[in-house]
């Protein structure tokens, strides 16, 4: 690990304002790329032909052999047909032989002898420890890294199944063998990267080059998204023939988000979901959503670990398929967010990424997606991470200012921050060693920072969830001491949609929250109805800006 992580100290600005790495011009066209073995865009290589039908290698195939001749516009498909039959048709979606992934244990070495096919219902090493999604490095290093950043490019904002999601179309560093029939999306992911001028500009010592990764802009608000879409594609895929595993649901432990991804997927693909939630400490539009999907919702008075601990004894008892990060099908979804981010780029790295941190498995995740490319060569380097975690429920950031000595759980204490109200979270082992990779840091932020946090990003156009509030705090703090530098290229993940948490923001600005000042509050003003009621108010709010 020595060798991926050197390099990672934030870079220069000129370093980072180089033109991308890809050989695409302005207008998107592909064009010849000098340092690639041109063997490779031969339409006789029968590895490459299924790759040759899509757009991307069609038009690098055309550069190749100096052909001037274009390929006749696609017609649009038959009424009759849906896009998954027209994918099928086409061929488009299958992909050639040579790609692979399997389980290994987490941290396994390479040539470990213990391996488990993905269509083996498994979720722990025979120790009792994590598994990883391995993948063929192999295979994936016949094609340069361009071609990849390429063909990953081309696909943005398209309809073709299944490679419209922002996971899937990244299908051959997800899950390369499922069939595309048997793959369940939603068009998940392609979130946008909301520019942070304000904040950064206001309030954080003029960073003009601050961005807030909106995860939460998913099909059910929250990045969960993108990796339920997997695991729940992967359970589809068990329950089909030639298969044909007696899965009979899927069930799951949630502090809310999980359990919104997981129904909603489950509904779309007709397979059973059952949520374990802890009562009262979710909010009513996470409640609802899995309510709504027709999930069976089991409501448990005890804490997120506790309906962990439930769920794990209740799937290994029944053919319930586990559907919590403990599964790590979910975050080979998840860490396309990492590369997402990389391609709105341009394929440029970011210096910082910072991500809140609840269970952990999204930091390891976005590790996973940025080693990924580095390794692969779409990129060179790769930012350095932080973990966020509310001060109720901190036990990575303790874990972290022991100098990583022995992990202790803790009672996780309530927080506004309720997805991530963990205290003895799944992935710490992979946190761990994802910061420990890229000279990370964990930050922590008290309820009252969160809150003002998130409301202070609200005034400047955001609408945060908590839990981006906890990662905001965390880089209000490391500005102040430093660490963060002004002209650093700063990444916020925000995990949820703020519409989910609105009981939080009307106790905020209601002023209504114990021993917090709430000092960016903005509640309703109520006045008479009549005209110089009105204009009181108007003026005390104005008279600056007004001259009065």
């Amino acid at each position: 690990m020595a060798s991926s992580v050197s390099g990672h100290l934030p870079f220069s600005s000129s370093t980072r304002r180089h033109p991308p790495l890809c050989k695409i011009n302005k207008s998107r066209r592909i064009e010849p790329f000098n340092s690639v073995d041109h063997r490779f865009w031969s339409r006789s290589n029968p590895f490459l032909r299924p790759l040759l039908r899509s757009p991307i290698s069609c038009s690098a195939a055309a550069a190749s052999s100096g052909s001037s001749q274009q390929k006749p516009l696609k017609t649009r498909r038959s009424a009759e047909e849906n896009i998954r039959e027209e994918a099928c048709r086409r061929d488009e979606a299958k992909m050639p032989p040579g790609f692979s992934a399997w389980y290994v244990p987490f941290n396994a070495p390479d040539d470990t002898s213990e391996t488990y096919s993905l269509d083996e219902v498994v979720y722990s090493s025979s120790s009792g420890g994590l598994l990883d999604v391995r993948h063929d490095l192999a295979a994936l290093k016949r094609f340069p890294g361009s071609y990849w950043r390429a063909l990953f490019d081309s696909r943005v904002g398209g309809t073709s199944w299944p490679y419209g999601s922002g996971v899937w179309s990244k299908k051959e560093f997800v899950l390369p063998e499922i069939d595309p029939d048997h793959i369940v999306s939603l068009f998940e992911g392609n979130s946008n990267l909301f520019w942070a001028e304000r904040l950064g500009r206001d309030h954080l010592g003029g960073m003009p080059d601050l961005w807030v990764k909106h995860c939460g802009i998913s099909h059910t608000g929250s990045f969960k998204d993108l990796g339920m879409t997997v695991l729940v594609s992967q359970v589809n895929r068990l329950r089909r023939a030639p298969l044909s595993r007696p899965i009979a649901g899927v069930g799951c432990a949630s502090t809310g988000d999980t359990s919104a991804a997981l129904s909603a997927y489950c509904a779309a693909a007709g397979i059973p979901s059952i949520v374990f939630l802890p009562a009262d400490r979710i909010s009513l539009a996470q409640l609802v959503q899995p309510i709504a999907n027709g999930a069976t919702v089991i409501s448990i008075d005890t804490d997120f670990d506790g309906c962990m601990r439930l769920i794990r004894e209740v799937t290994a008892a029944l053919p319930i398929y586990l559907a919590n990060s403990l599964n790590s099908l979910r975050l080979e979804g998840q860490k396309t967010a990492a590369i997402e981010i990389l391609q709105q780029f341009d394929w440029e790295v970011p210096n910082w990424v910072i991500v809140p941190g609840g269970n952990l498995g999204n930091i390891y995740a976005f590790y996973k997606g940025f080693e990924m490319c580095r390794e692969l060569e779409l990129v060179d380097r790769i930012p350095r991470l932080v973990c966020a975690q509310a001060a109720n429920a901190n036990p990575l950031y303790l874990h972290y200012k022991s100098g990583w000595a022995d992990f202790k759980p803790v009672v996780a204490a309530d927080t506004f921050a309720s997805a991530i109200q963990i205290g003895d979270p799944v992935s710490i082992d992979r946190a761990a060693f994802a910061l420990k990779a890229t000279d990370g840091i964990v930050e922590e932020a008290t309820e009252e920072e969160l809150m003002d946090a998130m409301s202070l990003a609200d005034r400047t156009g955001m609408f945060a969830c908590p839990h981006t509030g906890v990662a905001l705090a965390a880089l209000f703090k490391l500005r102040e001491k430093g660490v963060i530098a002004t002209n650093d290229r700063t990444i916020v993940v925000s995990t949820a949609h703020g519409l989910k948490f609105t009981q939080s923001k009307v106790a905020y600005h209601s002023k209504e929250i114990t021993d917090m000042a709430c000092r960016y509050a903005n509640p309703p003003i109520t006045v008479k109805a009549n005209f110089g009621s009105v204009m009181d108010i108007l003026k005390k709010k104005l008279d600056d800006k007004l001259g009065l």
